[in-house]
C-alpha cells in the first residue's frame, strides 16, 4: 500500500481500529509477542547503503584513465631500455594511489565520528508495565511514552497527549513546531497530521503516549533513506575533465612520437629499431607524469584548508566540483537561519517596542523610541511580559561552554522567555508571588494556551497566549496605557492591521491577553471555553527565526561569483520570501511556488521557471529532488544544502551535497559529499573559493608542464629537420630529468597555491571550458614556451660560438658538446623557475600575492637547483645525463635568468588586466 495511504489510514482510524489492526492494546505487547515481531520486522534501525569494499576502493585509485596512461608510459620506458625511468613512473603512480586512498579513508573516519543515529532508549509499555528498552528493539504495536526532549523512535499514532509540540524540521523543513493531539486534523503540508508522530523528529514540549505502526526502514525516515540509497552515484566533473585531458595528452604524445619516428628515419637515416626507441622516449617525455600527483595534492590541500574553515569533504574530487557550482539549492531553517526563534517587536495599542539581540541568549534589550525600557516602567509592557513569561512551560538552560543554550520546550516559548529576560523580568522570583494553579494546555483546534495563577487574596488571573486570529475573537476588552476598557470596532481594525503588517514582513504574531476572576470560582471545574472568554487584549509579540549574521556577506559573495541561490523550504510562502528578500537571495519580484503548485507543473515548465528568480515553499522531499534534477537538466552544476532526512534525496542527486554536521541527521550526512561542522552557510562560500582554486591550480600546473615541453621538443626538431647537421642539443635522459626531476616539486607546489584575490569575482567556469584550452596552449607554447625555447637554444649556440662556431662545425661530442647540452638543460631549469613564479597568478601581480607566500614552491626551486648542481658535478652521473661542470660565469648567467622573465610577465599582466580594469 502507498505510504501516504498507510499514514492516512492510521490517522483517520478510531483507536479501537488501530489497536485491532496492530493486534495490540493500550497495555502494549507482551515481551514474547515483541520478540516474535522483532524477528518478523527486524531491528528498528536505518540500514546503511551498501558501500564499496575496501579492496575496490583501494584499486579504484590506481585505475583512472590518467593512472592507466602512466602504467603504459612506464611499460614503454622499460621496453625502450630505460628500466629505471619505467620503475620511477610506476612509483609515482603507486605513491599517488596510496595517498588518495589514505586521504579518503581519513575523511570517512571523520564523517563516521559525526554521525548521530536514532535515540538509544525508549520507555515502552509491555504487558501494562513501563520498561526501558533499546530503541532498536521497538516493534510495530509497541505502546511507548514521549516527553519533552525525546527523539521519536518510530512512526506512531498518538493515544494521549498533553501540550504536545513536535519539532519536525528534520523531516519537513518547518521551523515552527507542530501541535499534536489525539484528534485528527490533516494540517497544511507534508507530515502535518495532528495525531501522528514520525521517527527522527523531536518532542519540543508536553508529553504523550503513542503506538508504533512503522519501524526501521518502513518509517518515513527510512523510506527517504531508501530513496537516497537507490540513487546511482555520478562521476564528478573533474573526473570527466581529467579523462578528457588524458585522451588529449595521449593523442598529442602519440602524434609527436609518430612524427619523430618518421623524421628520424627519413631525415637522420636512423635504423628502424633506433628510430622506434627515440620516438618512444619522446612519447614518454610528453606525458606529464606529475599531473596525477599534482591533482591529488591540490585536492588534498583544498580538503585541508576547507577543514580549517569547518567544511569536511568526504571525497577529494568533491573539492573541485564545488568550484564549478552555478546554483545552490538551500534549505532555510538552520542553514540560512539560526534555527533560534527570536522576538523582534512587541506591539500594544499605545505603541511598538523593539527587542534587540538574536537567539536564545539574553544579548539585547527592549527599547521604546530607541531608549531602553524595563518592563516595570510601562503598565502595558509589564502585563505583556508577565503573560509571556508565566503562561509558559519552557525553560532555557545556558550552555556552560558558550555554545547554543539547551531548550526544554518549544522554540516559540523559548523566545518569549528570553524576551522577558531582556525586559528585566525574573521569572523565578515572580512565580513565587503569582503561583500557577492550573494549566489549560495548547491544542491545535483552539490554538491557545492558558494558565491560571493566584493574583491576590481575593482574585485569580487567567493568562492566555495564542494565534492572533484565534485569540482576538475571545477578547471583548482592551488595555491601553494601563486602563482597561471595552474593545471598539476601531480597536479591532487597528489590531488586525498591526498583525497583517507584521505578517507581510514574514513575522509570526502571538496575541497575549488576560482575565481576572474571583476566587469564588472553582478553577478545577472551570472549562476551557468558559475560562477563555471575555479576555482583555494586551498586545502582540512578533517573532521569526533570524538569519545567520554572516549570511549577508556570504550571499553577496555568491552574487559576485555569479552563483544563484534557490531557497527550497518546508516553511510558508510568506516566511520564505521574507527571509530570501531580507538576506538578499532574491528581489521582491521573485516568484514563490508552493509544493502544491509544483506538483501541477511539468518538468519543462519547471526548467523554465528555474532560469529566473524563484523560491520554493511547502515542498516535500521528492520535490526537492526534482528541483535539483531539473536544475541539472538546465546545465547547472548544483550544490544542495540541508540537514534533515527530507534533504537526503536532493543531497545525493546534487553534484555536491552539503549536510549540516551539528544539526544534520545521519541520513543527510551519508548522502552528502561535504559536511559543514559548524552548520554555517558562509563556510560553503569559502569552500567554493577553495574549489575554484583547485581547478585553477591544476590549470596552472598544466601551463607550467606544457611550457617545459616546448624547449624540450625544439632541440629534437632542430636535430631531426637539419638531418643531423645540428647535433642533438638535449638528450632524452636530460628531457626526462626535467619531467620527472626538476619540474616535479615546483609543480606540486603549484597544487598548494592559495586562491587568487579575484577568484570569487569571476563567474563559474562553463562546462564547455576544458582544462586544456586555447588560452592555456597559447600561454604555454606561444609565450612562456617560446621564450624558454629561444633562451635554451641560444645557450646551446652561444657555447658553440665561444668555441669557434660558425667557423667550425657544431660539436657533436667531447667537452664542448657536454657543456652546450648542460647549458641547454640549465637554461630550461632556470627559465622554469621564472615560469613557476609566473604561473602562480593569472591576473594579479605575484608580488601583490606575496613572492614568498607559497613555501612549497620555494622548496621545489631549491630542490631543482640542487639536483641540477649534483648532475653537473658528480662523476658517473655526468656520463648518464651527458652533463659537465659549469664555469662560474655560466652559473651567474643561469641565476640571473629568471629575473627579467618574471619582470616581463609582470609587465604583461599589468598591461592586459590592470590597465584594462582602470
Amino acid at each position: 500500500m502507498d505510504e501516504k495511504k498507510v499514514r492516512e489510514l492510521y490517522a483517520k482510524a478510531s483507536l479501537m481500529d488501530v489497536f485491532n489492526n496492530l493486534h495490540s492494546s493500550k497495555n502494549g505487547l507482551s515481551d514474547e509477542e515483541a520478540a516474535k515481531r522483532l524477528k518478523k520486522y527486524g531491528l528498528n534501525t536505518i540500514k546503511k547503503a551498501a558501500t564499496e569494499s575496501e579492496w575496490r576502493t583501494f584499486f579504484k585509485n590506481f585505475t583512472s584513465m590518467m593512472a592507466i596512461l602512466l602504467w603504459i608510459s612506464g611499460l614503454i620506458a622499460i621496453v625502450s631500455g630505460t628500466i629505471e625511468l619505467g620503475i620511477a613512473i610506476w612509483l609515482v603512480n603507486i605513491i599517488n594511489g596510496l595517498f588518495s586512498f589514505w586521504q579518503e579513508k581519513a575523511a570517512k573516519r571523520a564523517t563516521d565520528a559525526l554521525n548521530n543515529m536514532l535515540p538509544t532508549y525508549v520507555e515502552v509499555i509491555r504487558s501494562g508495565k513501563k520498561k526501558q528498552v533499546d530503541s532498536k528493539n521497538l516493534v510495530p504495536g509497541d505502546v511507548f511514552v514521549l516527553q519533552a526532549g525525546n527523539s521519536i523512535p518510530a512512526d506512531a499514532r498518538i493515544l494521549s497527549a498533553s501540550s504536545m509540540q513536535v519539532d519536525q524540521s528534520a523531516l519537513n523543513g518547518e521551523s515552527v513546531p507542530e501541535s499534536k493531539t489525539t484528534k485528527y486534523d490533516p494540517g497544511e503540508g507534508e507530515y502535518a497530521e495532528s495525531n501522528l508522530v514520525y521517527s527522527g523528529t523531536t518532542v519540543g514540549a508536553g508529553n504523550a503516549r503513542a503506538i508504533a505502526f512503522a519501524t526501521g526502514m518502513n518509517t518515513e525516515f527510512g523510506r527517504i533513506a531508501s530513496l537516497t540509497q537507490k540513487q546511482e552515484k555520478t562521476s564528478s566533473p573533474l573526473t570527466a575533465e581529467l579523462n578528457r585531458l588524458t585522451k588529449q595528452i595521449s593523442i598529442i604524445a602519440i602524434t609527436i612520437g609518430v612524427i619523430f619516428f618518421i623524421a628520424a628515419i627519413f631525415f637522420v637515416k636512423y635504423p628502424l629499431a633506433k628510430a622506434f626507441i627515440f620516438a618512444l622516449g619522446m612519447i614518454v617525455a610528453f606525458i606529464p607524469e606529475g599531473l596525477l600527483p599534482t591533482v591529488t595534492l591540490s585536492l588534498a590541500q583544498g580538503v585541508k584548508r576547507m577543514a580549517k574553515k569547518h567544511a569536511l569533504v568526504k571525497e577529494l574530487n568533491s573539492v573541485e566540483t564545488l568550484g564549478e557550482t552555478t546554483v545552490i539549492c538551500s534549505d532555510k531553517t538552520g542553514t540560512l537561519t539560526q534555527n533560534q526563534m527570536t522576538i523582534h517587536y512587541l506591539w500594544t495599542p499605545a505603541g511598538e517596542y523593539q527587542v534587540t539581540g538574536n537567539g536564545y541568549v539574553n544579548n539585547g534589550k527592549v527599547e521604546f523610541n530607541k531608549q531602553q525600557l524595563w518592563y516595570e516602567e510601562n503598565p502595558d509592557l509589564h502585563k505583556l511580559v508577565q503573560i509571556a513569561a508565566l503562561d509558559n512551560d519552557t525553560t532555557v538552560e545556558p550552555n556552560k561552554n558558550g555554545g547554543k543554550p539547551k531548550i526544554l520546550g518549544t522554540p516559540t516559548e523559548a523566545s518569549l522567555i528570553v524576551m522577558a529576560q531582556k525586559a528585566g523580568f525574573d521569572k523565578q522570583k515572580v512565580v513565587v508571588k503569582y503561583p500557577r494553579l492550573r494549566e489549560l494546555p495548547f491544542d491545535s483546534e483552539r490554538k491557545r494556551m492558558s494558565t491560571i495563577h493566584r493574583w491576590n487574596d481575593t482574585q485569580d488571573i487567567i493568562f492566555t497566549k495564542g494565534a492572533y486570529s484565534d485569540t482576538i475573537k475571545q477578547c471583548d476588552r482592551i488595555q491601553v496605557n494601563g486602563q482597561v476598557r471595552k474593545m471598539t470596532q476601531a480597536d479591532l481594525i487597528r489590531t488586525k492591521k498591526a498583525n497583517a503588517d507584521y505578517a507581510s514582513r514574514g513575522l509570526r504574531s502571538m496575541a497575549l491577553a488576560y482575565r481576572i476572576i474571583d476566587q469564588d470560582t472553582d478553577i478545577n471545574k472551570i472549562d476551557i471555553a468558559h475560562a477563555e472568554q471575555h479576555l482583555i487584549f494586551v498586545g502582540l509579540a512578533t517573532m521569526s527565526d533570524p538569519p545567520r549574521p554572516e549570511i549577508y556577506d556570504a550571499v553577496k559573495r555568491c552574487h559576485q561569483a555569479k552563483i544563484r541561490i534557490i531557497m527550497v523550504t518546508g516553511d510558508s510562502k510568506l516566511t520564505a520570501k521574507s527571509v530570501a528578500v531580507k538576506i538578499g537571495i532574491t528581489s521582491d519580484k521573485a516568484r514563490v511556488i508552493s509544493g502544491t503548485e509544483l506538483n501541477q507543473m511539468s518538468d519543462e515548465e519547471l526548467r523554465q521557471v528555474l532560469q529566473g528568480e524563484v523560491i520554493f515553499a511547502r515542498v516535500a522531499p521528492e520535490q526537492k529532488y526534482r528541483i535539483v534534477k531539473n536544475c541539472q537538466a538546465n546545465g547547472e552544476i548544483v550544490a544542495s544544502t540541508g540537514d534533515g532526512v527530507n534533504d537526503a534525496p536532493a543531497l545525493k542527486q546534487a553534484d555536491i551535497g552539503i549536510a549540516m554536521g551539528m544539526t544534520g541527521t545521519d541520513v543527510a550526512k551519508d548522502a552528502a559529499n561535504m559536511i559543514l561542522t559548524d552548520d554555517n552557510f558562509a563556510s560553503i562560500v569559502a569552500a567554493i573559493e577553495e574549489g575554484r582554486a583547485v581547478y585553477s591550480n591544476i590549470r596552472k600546473f598544466l601551463t607550467y608542464i606544457l611550457t617545459s615541453n616546448v624547449p624540450e621538443a625544439i632541440p629534437s626538431v632542430l636535430f631531426l629537420f637539419s638531418a643531423g647537421l645540428i647535433p642533438l642539443p638535449m638528450t632524452i635522459m636530460q628531457i626526462l630529468t626535467v619531467d620527472l626531476g626538476t619540474d616535479m616539486l615546483p609543480a606540486l607546489g603549484l597544487g598548494a597555491e592559495a586562491a587568487d584575490p579575484d577568484t570569487m569575482k569571476e563567474p563559474p567556469r562553463k562546462r564547455s571550458e576544458h582544462l586544456l584550452n586555447k588560452h592555456v596552449m597559447i600561454k604555454a607554447i606561444c609565450w612562456y614556451g617560446l621564450i624558454s625555447s629561444l633562451i635554451s637554444t641560444a645557450a646551446y649556440f652561444f657555447v658553440n660560438y665561444q668555441n669557434g662556431w660558425p667557423q667550425t662545425v657544431l660539436a657533436a661530442s667531447g667537452p664542448v658538446y657536454m657543456r652546450a647540452t648542460t647549458m641547454v638543460l640549465g637554461a630550461i631549469v632556470f627559465t622554469q623557475i621564472a615560469n613557476v613564479l609566473n604561473c602562480r597568478t593569472n591576473k594579479t601581480s605575484v608580488f601583490k600575492k606575496g613572492l614568498f607566500s607559497n613555501k612549497n614552491i620555494w622548496y621545489g626551486i631549491i630542490f631543482e637547483i640542487c639536483l641540477f648542481f649534483i648532475l653537473t658535478i658528480t662523476p658517473g652521473i655526468q656520463q648518464v645525463f651527458n652533463t659537465t661542470t659549469l664555469a662560474a660565469s655560466d652559473w651567474l648567467f643561469l641565476f640571473l635568468l629568471p629575473i627579467p622573465l618574471v619582470l616581463l610577465e609582470e609587465a604583461r599582466k599589468w598591461l592586459m588586466y590592470h590597465k584594462k580594469n582602470n
